[in-house]
């Protein structure tokens, strides 16, 4: 979130789209005209949206079965993967870096779903607000830091004999790598309970879940009205 999304994608995935882009400045992504320095925004909602889809089908699924660790790994191993495939992001490969952007972001949504499941099993109401808090805490320190060390690498890119795209790239990459190496904590110390299952599949009970829970989001009009506005923002 703060190397990729918060600093480096958005412009150079703009320069890759720019230098490709046709007289008028446009690409042209499954023959759809885009205006290059638009593609960044279309591919971040594109994402929310995959997100929106997925999202209840994983809960549903990692609620029937109680298996969320397998579902957490898939998810983040999923988004680091395609975080450290953006090292292959340079020249006219605005399509690669659109689809590489879409799969992490839904990604990191569908991983946070599962994450944030776990709560619940590892403390106490009175102990969630104090965890949780802490957990956010740790992970922008984490993604501060190697922020930090990003910045580092490309501000001083000619000393270390890059050009400015090799450094964005490695530091796009580096995230990834990030990533990928935390997940392995709550992988290795985090326990799944199983569940009995009900016989009901996860697709079809994630959007009967989903439905209820916007029906009932009538007697919350703060709460719907702040998830739209999120939607809207994201």
């Amino acid at each position: 979130s703060t190397s990729v999304l918060t600093v480096f994608l958005g412009p150079y995935l703009t320069s890759v789209a720019k230098a490709a882009a046709d007289p008028d400045g446009f690409v042209h992504p499954l023959g759809i005209p885009v205006r290059a320095g638009s593609l960044f925004a279309y591919s971040v909602s594109a994402s929310i949206v995959v997100a929106v889809i997925l999202m209840p089908i994983v809960g549903a699924a990692a609620d029937r079965t109680g298996r969320k660790k397998p579902l957490l790994a898939a998810a983040a191993y999923t988004g680091a993967a395609a975080t450290a495939g953006m090292f292959f992001l340079d020249g006219h490969r605005y399509l690669l870096g659109a689809f590489l952007l879409i799969v992490a972001n839904a990604s990191i949504s569908v991983s946070m779903v599962l994450y944030n499941a776990y709560l619940p099993q590892i403390a106490e109401p009175e102990e969630r607000d104090a965890v949780s808090s802490r957990g956010w805490a740790f992970g922008y320190t984490s993604g501060a830091l190697v922020l930090v060390l990003n910045l580092i690498l490309y501000s001083g890119h000619e000393s270390f004999g890059l050009t400015e795209s090799d450094a964005v790239r490695i530091c796009l990459a580096s995230a990834g790598v990030w990533w990928g190496a935390f997940t392995l904590v709550p992988l290795r110390r985090l326990r799944d309970r199983r569940v009995a299952a009900d016989g009901e599949g996860a697709v079809g009970s994630g959007w009967k879940q989903l439905r209820e829970t916007l029906k009932d989001m009538r007697r919350h009009p703060l709460t719907l009205s702040f998830l739209l506005a999120y939607l809207v923002y994201n």
